[in-house]
């Protein structure tokens, strides 16, 4: 039990032993700075359940707890608010107990429990992965992270939407005007060569529409009849029948650009347990229906269409089986969901890494599925999050002016290049360590700056601003690293052992950080957030700072106390090296 549960506990105890009154929370927060005391116990919640004086409320409580917790020496109130001093050998021993400990913060699982897959990045195989993709992939595959780490067994998947018109528009231009154009003759990656089809057959679409309204149709009329779509659509028609004609070109394609892709997530540093395919899952969830049929679920209109009716619940009226009986793409998510639980029988909840333009799709899917009967549905959850913006503007695919990811990370590691040469830090490497540097660098900046803030926020992407050594961003945090990997490479004395000495000011700072990761990492699992892990990372960052300006470390005279502070340096840097790998960030041990 950390300190705050145990001063929680005795206040609920003392509540009911001074008033005969039981209170479900206590509201904490921390002591400020110019009052003495170290964590805050906030009495006017309380005064909704023993109407009073609050101060005289809080002296009462402070004085239970002080003969009740031997760990609490004094205490002081301010107005509503009970501030208490927490002895200092709470904290050496706390810290001495924590030491050691290799994965402080992280839980293991328990065999017996449920487990979660979270989907993330789920891309169309028509145009390469871009920025949006990287804020999806980076929030997937963080969130597995820290649900991991907060004591779950994680299963991380995707679906690839590898069919339909939009793939069959990169086909049918790769045929019509590629002349046999391949990855390996152009020396292009494949996905980005099939993107670069996509945005030609927007090009020749523009055209021929224009071409047609010229001859006097309306452009609504133009749109609908411009020869290159119908050719599209007749070659979606073509696979959905197995032409095998169109089947082996879309079997090439496919394979070009998941060759591409698999690059960029080893570059990005995120990987998948399971992919399921579109190709394989857009006719599930068509016999689901039918059984939502007879269970009332669903019901059938007169042009043969199959709907859920969910306006009791505050929405609207669904799709869910066309007249001419093809699957929508809710019928799919249905089918494909129950499939899952079907391929994982230890599934108890899923997490769908999805932007918030399907906030509504979402919410329509978990509810039908609770309706169908699913208990695991109660365990749905979207990870909603918000676009990444550029300061140039929004990105369009198919008009080819995406960032794509690839290009970024490059420009990521470039940008680290030039700030470190400024700084002029680097004498003694050697050009392929140089390298190595600047891309974990740069990476570890532009992951830091997208998973720092909140999913749901929006994000405007500023590369150079990412890559500063200064303030709440990735290379700060990594330097900070370094620099404690420094302090033990020199520490040429054994630091292995407990020493018992009295804490100064700033090393009682760090420890009560440190002591809050373990609740932390749980509280980013709850609320799927990875900003949580990055901002305490900040935090404790930051305290280092002042601890190292502050304090003497391998200068200390006193053996016991320099030995501390070698041991609370490498402490700080284990859990930020745990911290960062919770966001897929690597630390450098020089820089």
């Amino acid at each position: 039990m950390n300190i705050q549960n145990l001063i929680e506990t005795k206040v609920k105890e003392g509540f009911l032993a001074l008033y005969e009154i039981e209170i479900p929370t206590v509201e904490f927060q921390a002591t400020r700075k110019e009052f003495e005391g170290d964590i805050t116990v906030v009495v006017f919640p309380l005064l909704r359940y023993k109407k009073g004086n609050p101060t005289q409320i809080a002296e009462d409580l402070g004085n239970y707890i002080i003969k009740n917790v031997k760990e609490i020496n004094r205490f002081n109130v301010v107005k509503g608010f009970l501030n208490l001093v927490i002895d200092d050998a709470f904290y050496s021993n706390f810290f001495n107990a924590i030491y050691q400990q290799n994965n402080y913060g992280f839980v293991s699982s328990k065999p017996e429990e449920k487990s979660i897959m979270v989907e993330y990045s789920s891309p169309n195989t028509n145009k390469p992965l871009h920025l949006g993709h990287i804020r999806n992939n980076l929030l997937g595959y963080s969130v597995a992270e820290i649900l991991k780490a907060s004591g779950k067994k994680v299963y991380k998947t995707q679906i690839i939407n590898d069919r339909g018109i939009h793939i069959c528009k990169s086909m049918l231009a790769w045929q019509k005007f590629g002349n046999g154009e391949t990855p390996a003759s152009t020396g292009l990656k494949g996905d980005k060569l099939v993107g670069n089809y996509y945005v030609k057959f927007d090009q020749e679409y523009k055209k021929e529409i224009n071409q047609l309204i010229a001859r006097g149709k309306t452009e609504e009329e133009a749109k609908k009849e411009a020869p290159i779509l119908l050719e599209a659509q007749q070659m979606l028609r073509n696979w959905e029948n197995g032409n095998s004609e169109v089947t082996q070109l879309w079997e090439k394609m496919n394979g070009w650009v998941y060759d591409g892709f698999n690059i960029t997530y080893k570059n990005l540093g995120v990987d998948f347990d399971k992919l399921y395919y579109e190709s394989d899952t857009y006719l599930l969830g068509k016999d689901v229906v039918a059984q939502g049929l007879e269970k009332g679920v669903f019901y059938r209109k007169e042009d043969g269409s199959v709907w859920c009716d969910l306006t009791d619940e505050g929405l609207d009226e669904k799709i869910v089986l066309r007249s001419d009986g093809t699957a929508v793409y809710m019928t799919q998510d249905i089918g494909t969901a129950i499939q899952r639980v079907k391929d994982f029988s230890d599934v108890g909840g899923m997490v769908y890494t999805v932007g918030n333009e399907q906030d509504y799709h979402f919410q329509v899917l978990f509810l039908i599925l609770k309706k169908l009967g699913f208990d695991w549905a109660k365990q749905l959850y979207h990870l909603s999050y918000g676009m990444v913006d550029l300061p140039s503007g929004k990105m369009k695919s198919r008009e080819g002016t995406v960032v794509d990811a690839d290009d970024l990370m490059i420009e990521m590691a470039e940008t680290a290049k030039s700030i470190s040469e400024e700084l002029g830090k680097l004498d003694g490497y050697t050009e392929e360590e140089k390298s190595e540097l600047y891309k974990t660098i740069g990476l570890g900046a532009l992951k830091y700056y997208i998973l720092k803030v909140d999913p749901k926020k929006r994000i405007l992407f500023d590369p150079k601003s990412s890559v500063d050594f200064q303030g709440n961003t990735g290379p700060f945090i990594q330097y900070t690293y370094a620099r404690i990997q420094s302090i033990i490479r020199k520490a040429d004395f054994d630091f292995s052992n407990p020493v018992s000495i009295d804490l100064h000011e700033k090393e009682k700072e760090i420890i009560k950080i440190l002591e809050t990761f373990p609740e932390v990492v749980q509280q980013a699992a709850a609320n799927y957030s990875p900003a949580i892990i990055a901002n305490y990372t900040y935090d404790l960052v930051k305290e280092f700072n002042s601890f190292y300006q502050n304090v003497s470390i391998l200068g200390e005279e006193n053996k016991d106390k320099k030995i501390f502070r070698v041991q609370i340096s490498k402490k700080v840097g284990d859990t930020i090296k745990l911290a960062f790998s919770l966001l897929g960030i690597e630390v450098p041990e020089r820089m």
